[in-house]
């Protein structure tokens, strides 16, 4: 049953929010918070709240508002929104980010090991202590896209 913040008291408005954050906060892992969320939010909701994590994974890179409304396919009020929270430095947005650049690099090492395996990252990882007294080469953010 849809309920507005106005409909509640300060009181309950508080402690309905300390609930959810405190069961969220509770949940250890992926496959954790994905039966959460799976549960809690309709299949709509969980779409909108991730097309509003790759609208600001966009907009953090750089890309323009236009091509981010052609490339998904949403408005420009969705997108001024999501620009507006980024804007007031609200640093869940960027915390969430910031930790799907760093898992999305992570997989993206993974993928490239196991389909090439002499690649650089496919070496380091078999045999670490070899590459002990080697300069890292500086990333090329060829991972991320």
């Amino acid at each position: 049953m849809k309920r507005r913040k106005s409909d509640l008291s300060k009181n309950n408005h508080i402690q309905t929010l300390d609930l959810l954050y405190t069961a969220a906060g509770t949940l250890r892992g992926r496959e954790a918070v994905k039966a959460f969320l799976r549960d809690l939010l309709t299949e709509s909701e969980r779409i909108m709240m991730g097309r509003r994590i790759w609208i600001a994974r966009l907009l953090l890179k750089g890309e323009r508002p236009t091509t981010i409304a052609a490339e998904l396919n949403v408005g420009r009020s969705t997108i001024w929104r999501v620009e507006q929270w980024l804007h007031d430095h609200c640093p869940g947005y960027e915390q969430a980010i910031e930790g799907l650049e760093k898992e999305m690099d992570k997989r993206a090492l993974q993928k490239e090991r196991s389909s090439n395996p002499f690649s650089y990252a496919a070496l380091k990882h078999r045999y670490p202590l070899h590459f002990l007294f080697f300069p890292e080469p500086k990333p090329k953010k060829k991972y991320r896209s």
